[in-house]
């Protein structure tokens, strides 16, 4: 998940610390907000199906509550680190705030491939990871989503042990919940539509139209498919898709200049998000190398797969025609690129803005579960776009007024929103 010389809790530290000085924050909030308030390290012993025991490394850390309740995914991954987690936390705290939701950050991993684990064995681990942190987390104190390789079967496991445990039915625990089951409808397309929106909002500005743009994207799970899926909608072009093959080991780019068939794709994908290279070939795609995402002749740059994959030794391949860069995934341009990105004109829409549609759909399952009254996919959709809408407009607007980079600009909004709720709580 993080090469040796990319820690990714340090990327969200420095982001911070620039931003800090910016605002001027006195030195008590600085270090308050420049680290988790609480870590859980756990592990989680499972009896695997050949009858022998393994045991799992599980995490949860909650960046700040200063807002309200803690939120931020579950990821299941094998390369997952304590210092990802941290970082990702720390960006769930942005992110709630930017788009002005009374919650705070938090996230929370094991380090375990699904791909190589049984359904029987994802339970298992599901229900001993609630059983570590059950007196820690919960509606009113930290509420649960799904991330990376995680899905609303393995939130609805949690939260039935969770209800196990504290002896009740507490639907608005945990969100991306299957829907018939207290999940909201809509929070499928959330995310990815929400970076869509975020883009259209940006080319407005722009003067640019959307149905004239093409666009390369990195990543093919959810996120990215109702990312490419709005696009089309809304009459873009996306012309590659890059994405990892589980059975090499290695990313391949998929390339139709006349515009990939997003149904087409989805017919040969895997649950993991990887597509079968052969039958894409049969279907006329140009199979790439996986970096080749990044260096198409495209208007529209859409990194929406893992953090760091935009960094000093690629953002050089980054093609002369890309005008913009959204980013769909948590944390995927490293300081080093974003220099040369500023320096190239690049308009970035930076990820704790542009990816926030998730959290705030998962907010409004939230208000459903707890008032036990779901709306229409349609209401759903309709709140998320107004949301996601505003709250570009508030960046930009920053943005403009006082010269800064977006990425910088949406900071500003978010940490001191966060700083003055310290402040009025008495924290700091």
């Amino acid at each position: 998940m993080e090469s040796s010389s990319y820690n990714p809790y340090q990327v969200a530290q420095s982001q911070f610390d620039k931003v800090a000085a910016l605002l001027e924050l006195d030195e008590g909030v600085r270090e308050l907000l420049r680290q988790p308030m609480r870590e859980y390290h756990f592990t989680i012993p499972v009896r695997m199906d050949d009858g022998a025991i393994k045991v799992f490394k599980g995490f949860r850390v909650q960046h700040n509550d200063a807002r309200g309740p803690a939120k931020g995914g579950i990821r299941f991954h094998p390369m997952e680190t304590v210092d990802t987690v941290r970082a990702l936390s720390m960006w769930m705290t942005w992110k709630c705030s930017v788009v002005d939701i009374p919650l705070g950050g938090a996230k929370g991993g094991v380090i375990c491939d699904p791909h190589h684990l049984s359904l029987r064995e994802q339970e298992l681990i599901c229900r001993g990871w609630i059983r570590q942190v059950a007196k820690n987390v919960g509606p009113l104190s930290d509420v649960p989503a799904p991330d990376v390789m995680t899905n609303g079967q393995h939130m609805l496991w949690m939260l039935d042990e969770f209800e196990t445990i504290h002896g009740g039915r507490f639907p608005g625990f945990i969100t991306g919940k299957p829907v018939g089951m207290g999940g909201s409808l809509g929070r499928t397309e959330a995310t990815g539509f929400g970076v869509i929106y975020v883009l259209r909002e940006a080319l407005k500005v722009k003067g640019i139209d959307i149905a004239k743009t093409t666009a390369s994207v990195q990543g093919f799970g959810n996120v990215a498919q109702y990312a490419v899926q709005k696009c089309t909608e809304l009459g873009g072009k996306v012309v590659a898709i890059s994405c990892w093959d589980q059975s090499d080991k290695a990313a391949y780019t998929f390339r139709k200049k006349s515009g990939i068939g997003l149904d087409e794709l989805r017919g040969i994908t895997d649950k993991f998000g990887g597509i079968d290279k052969s039958r894409a070939r049969d279907l006329g795609y140009e199979v790439l190398p996986g970096d080749a995402w990044l260096e198409q002749d495209v208007d529209i740059l859409i990194p929406a797969a893992l953090e760091n994959q935009i960094n000093g030794t690629n953002v050089q391949k980054i093609a002369k025609s890309v005008t913009v860069i959204t980013e769909g995934a948590n944390g995927p341009t490293t300081p080093e690129a974003d220099e040369v990105i500023k320096q190239r004109g690049i308009f970035l829409l930076p990820d704790f803005l542009t990816n926030a549609g998730g959290v705030t759909c998962s907010y409004f399952e939230q208000v459903q579960c707890n008032t036990n009254y779901y709306w229409e996919k349609d209401e759903v959709l309709a709140k998320l776009d107004t949301k996601m809408t505003s709250a570009f407009a508030a960046v930009n607007d920053l943005a403009q007024r006082r010269k800064l980079y977006m990425r910088d600009a949406a900071y500003v909004i978010a940490i001191n929103r966060v700083a003055e709720a310290v402040r009025l709580r008495g924290w700091a």
